[in-house]
This record gives structure tokens, sequence and C-alpha cells, in this order.
């Protein structure tokens, strides 16, 4: 199946001083078999190290001598390393503190020879006390689920993938190529973008075996619990991640959990599974300037999952519950769409930018208003409205923008995709001139396009 990244990663074998590169990502969401394609497309002899599997060849890497350790890899796998010819993949990188110091050597003393690594629970051996990457010596790619142009590919839409890619605002879309692109959202939203669940789905084109799969992505990441929290707090870590899909779209509070445990545990237990990244928080921003986070509030967020499909799975939501409605705002309020939007923006910027996401919100008696995201495009502050269906008030979008002085509002909804310059009368009686961009759920991967050819 193919991955965006794909492109990143075969610019990045051409480099000739190039650093090794750490995926970073939850399990399952496909960085093992991003590797391997790369190798099978580059004509690249992949020699595949994994530490979780095989903790005892940690011991390789104790030398730090990059030439003594491909010596030693060679010997162990009977294959040869040749640079330009071999690539080193090192997976499950986490469970070798050795190998990921050693990676600055090889970077120094070896930068011919390309390595990739891979860690699904990274994030916890770079947060213990006494611990450090080798920093400027590698460089990270962060992997999230498959997006929906991705799906596309993957379920043999290619020429849907295609028109989406190259779709120009103006141009108009007829309703029959409209209405099945939206019928496929649908299905993404069940499917979700875990590559197995998606696998599973395009082999028999049903989604019986794509549901088995995502309960068995479920089940894996409940057992990994006990690899980052003692026993005792399983029961807290367990709630937090049941509850967090009922969450979605909604400032999280403390007490939706649980009203016996303190808030404090509870802020831990969350702040594992983000960890993880089994779980996102969205944060709140004023977003006066660029960066977002420079005026983050850490006390207010809300929070996503990391899949749509795995959401679905949790509320028990399927194909069918989709089907029976028009509009796709009456399944679990909405949150859905958030979910589906939010997991793209996410990693909607450059494969080695860390990824966030914000929102914006003003509580006054009498002017209270709320953003369901701000995304930036260098000094561009977009703000951005999720409707489910193909109508809603815009009062939030409308008061950010003369608040904030912008000039470019963004709404996904259901509707066929427009643009136009216009002028909204306010509450107070002022009124905001702006460009709205009104697009469909399915050209969520083309806002960075569609937004800046203004």
């Amino acid at each position: 199946m193919y991955r965006h990244q794909l492109s990143y990663l075969t610019e990045w074998l051409k480099v000739k001083h190039r650093k090794p590169i750490v995926i970073r990502g939850a399990r399952q969401v496909g960085k093992s078999t991003l590797v391997r394609l790369l190798s099978e497309q580059c004509g690249f002899d992949l020699i595949e190290l994994n530490f979780e599997r095989n903790p005892e060849l940690a011991s390789f890497f104790k030398s730090h001598d990059p030439h003594k350790i491909t010596q030693l890899i060679s010997l162990q796998t009977g294959k040869t390393i040749q640079p330009g010819h071999t690539l080193l993949f090192l997976d499950e990188i986490q469970g070798s503190a050795e190998a990921i110091v050693a990676l600055r050597y090889f970077y120094e003393e070896f930068p011919e020879l390309h390595i990739l690594c891979a860690g699904s629970l990274l994030e916890f051996t770079l947060s213990q006390a006494g611990f450090s990457m080798p920093v400027g010596r590698i460089e990270y790619l962060h992997l999230g689920p498959m997006t929906f142009a991705e799906f596309l590919l993957a379920v043999g839409e290619k020429a849907l993938a295609d028109f989406i890619a190259h779709y120009q605002i103006f141009e108009e879309i007829p309703k029959p190529i409209h209405e099945k692109l939206m019928d496929i959202v649908k299905i993404y939203f069940v499917t979700g973008g875990m590559p197995e669940s998606i696998k599973a789905y395009a082999e028999d084109n049903t989604f019986k075996t794509s549901e088995k799969v995502k309960q068995s992505i479920l089940s894996t990441y409940r057992d990994d619990f006990g690899k980052y929290a003692s026993i005792t707090k399983h029961d807290l870590i367990r709630k937090v991640f049941n509850k967090i899909p009922t969450l979605i779209g909604n400032k999280f509070k403390y007490s939706h959990i649980s009203s016996e445990n303190k808030p404090a545990c509870i802020a831990t237990a969350l702040n594992q599974l983000c960890l993880a990244r089994v779980a996102w928080k969205v944060h709140h921003t004023s977003a006066n300037g660029v960066p977002l986070g420079a005026e983050q509030n850490d006390r207010f967020f809300k929070v996503l999952f990391l899949d749509i499909g795995l959401v679905s799975t949790s509320l028990g939501l399927n194909y069918l519950n989709l089907m029976e409605v028009d509009e796709l705002n009456f399944v679990n309020n909405g949150s859905l769409t958030e979910q589906f939007i939010g997991q793209h923006l996410l990693y909607a910027q450059m494969p080695y930018e860390e990824p966030n996401l914000y929102y914006w919100a003003r509580e006054k008696k009498s002017s209270s208003a709320e953003l369901d995201y701000v995304i930036s495009y260098g000094q561009q502050i977009i703000p951005i409205e999720v409707k489910a269906g193909k109508t809603g008030q815009m009062k939030s979008l409308h008061l950010f923008l003369k608040e904030k002085q912008r000039h470019l509002g963004v709404r996904f909804n259901s509707a066929p995709p427009s643009q136009m310059d216009t002028t909204t009368k306010l509450p107070d009686g002022s009124s905001v001139d702006f460009r709205f961009l009104s697009l469909p759920l399915y050209l969520v991967g083309q806002l960075s396009r569609l937004s800046t050819k203004q």
C-alpha cells in the first residue's frame, strides 16, 4: 500500500551526508511496512533487526564503533552490508538505548550507510531521566494512520485520488462524483486509517475482517499498558483509554473520566496515552500570531484518538449506522467528523515536523465562541469550522476573523466545494470582510494547496 512519506524517504536516500531517520508513531500505523516498501521500490537490500523480538542484538551496539557493529550484524544475518545498496532497519529501537546512542556515530563516521529506525513506544525511552537523543545527528519522521487519499489508492480508486490531487477550487464537481466520494468517506469512517484494517477491507470488500483487525489493535494497545505503567495504574489508564472516544469535540474535563480519581492521576494517565501516541491533545491557543504554540494554554484542551476507525469500533458504530442518515452530524453529534478532520490536520505538516493541533475559544456571557481548529501556514493563520452536515451557523468563525483581523475562513462539511469573498454582519452591528473557503470532507488533504492559492 502506498504511503505519501515514500516520496520524502526516496529523496532522503539520495542525500550524500544523510542523517539516520527515526520513524515515530503508534503501534500498527505501518512504520515497518513503510521501510519495506521503500526497500522494494528503490531496490535496496533490507537488513532488519527487531530489538523487541530479539533484545540480545542490543549487545552489538555497545562499542559505538559503526564498522564493528556492521561486521557483527553481517555475521549474525549472513548478509553483506554494502553502503549505497543496503538499507539497515533498526525496528523497535526503544528496546536498545545503546543502538539509539550509536546513531550519532553512524552519522559522524559512516554516513554513507542508509539507516532507518522505528519505535512505537520510543517516547517513554526519551522521557527517562538522564537519557537524551543524539541531537543534530538524527532526524525524525512522524507517521500516523493512512489518509483518505491513501485509502482511495488502497481500495483501487486511483482515478478519484488523482482527481482530488489536481482539483482546482473553481471547478464544478459533478453530483455523482461528489456523492460517490462522500459515500467512500463513510466507509473510511468505519475502516479508519490503520493499514491492516484497510488491507482487510480491500481484500474482501466487507467490514467483518476489518472490524476483527481493529478489535485486535485495540487489544494490543491495552496490552501495552503494562509497558509504561504499574499494575495499580492499569485500571485508570484503561478507563481513560475507553472514555476518550466519547469525549472527542468537547473540552476535556477530568470529572468526565472519573469522580473517584484525583485530576492529577487522570492527567498522568492521559499523558501516558499521549506518549504512546494513542491519544492527542488539541491545545487552546489565543492565536494572535505564529507560532500558535507560543500562546498555548495547557489548562484547556480537547482530545483526539489515534484513528477514526478505532473510534467507531470503540463506540460500537458500523457502516449501517452511517448509511441510515443523510448527514454525518447526526452520528455521535458530529464528533466522528471532527476526529476525521483532526487526524488529517495533525499530520498535514512536513513529515519531520512534530504533529500538533490547536483550537480557539472565547468564553464570555454575552459572546462566547469556539472554533474547532486553528492552523497556520507560514504567517497565515487559518480558522477552521467542522460541520458534518451541509448547513450550520458560522458565528464563531466570524468573531475570530473580526477579532484577529484575519481574512480567510475555512469550513469542512458534506456540501460540494465553493469559495467566495463575502461580508458578514456581527451581533454588535459591525461587519467583517473575508474570503470563505468551504470544502467537502474528502478534500481535507488538499487544504494547504487550496487555501494558499488566493
